[in-house]
């Protein structure tokens, strides 16, 4: 594989399926081409963003993070995905609240996210998610070269091209879901 992010050494994919949650490598089976996305095996106490960015020199804007959100409407409570790089946050209480018709949106409690997605916490990734979920995503993570996200397990992480984003189910791709924090 061609891909050079920091100073990882990405590996193929299709050829390390251990290094991916089991949801994730059966979502990836389904993928026409699997070429394109390498996973790297990290140390598991450094897959949050920062600290991640920092030891492997990846920059914050060729990171990306997979939030869950608790939506809810009159009795009606539901999940989503909100997929931004690193260096924004996610506008939650605007747009995503808006695109998910929600009255009510925040942060799906942590224990519930694992449950739900059967992925560990920190390391939740867009592919591989319930197919009756929304996921919406940043269209600068979908105009991207490549972007580094969590595998579904916190000893790796995934280089997966932006244009892929598009192509999971129930994707929704906005202008400005994430809000710039720092340049880099």
């Amino acid at each position: 594989m061609n891909i050079h992010l920091g100073i990882l050494e990405i590996l193929p994919t299709q050829e390390h399926l251990e290094l991916v949650a089991k949801s994730v490598g059966k979502a990836l089976s389904n993928f026409p081409n699997l070429d394109g996305i390498g996973v790297v095996e990290i140390d598991p106490n450094l897959s949050d963003t920062g600290a991640f960015c920092e030891q492997y020199q990846v920059k914050t804007n060729q990171a990306a993070n997979c939030v869950i959100l608790e939506a809810k409407r009159a009795e009606k409570t539901w999940f989503a995905a909100c997929v931004i790089l690193g260096n924004t946050r996610a506008d939650i209480n605007g747009l995503a609240r808006r695109t998910l018709d929600a009255r009510k949106i925040s942060f799906a409690p942590m224990e519930q996210a694992v449950t739900e997605t059967g992925m560990e916490y920190g390391a939740i990734t867009p592919i591989g998610l319930p197919t009756d979920w929304l996921i919406l995503v940043d269209k600068a993570v979908a105009d991207s070269e490549y972007v580094i996200i969590g595998s579904g397990i916190r000893k790796s992480k995934l280089a997966v091209p932006g244009k892929i984003f598009a192509s999971l189910p129930n994707v929704q791709i906005l202008d400005e879901l994430g809000k710039t924090t720092n340049p880099l």
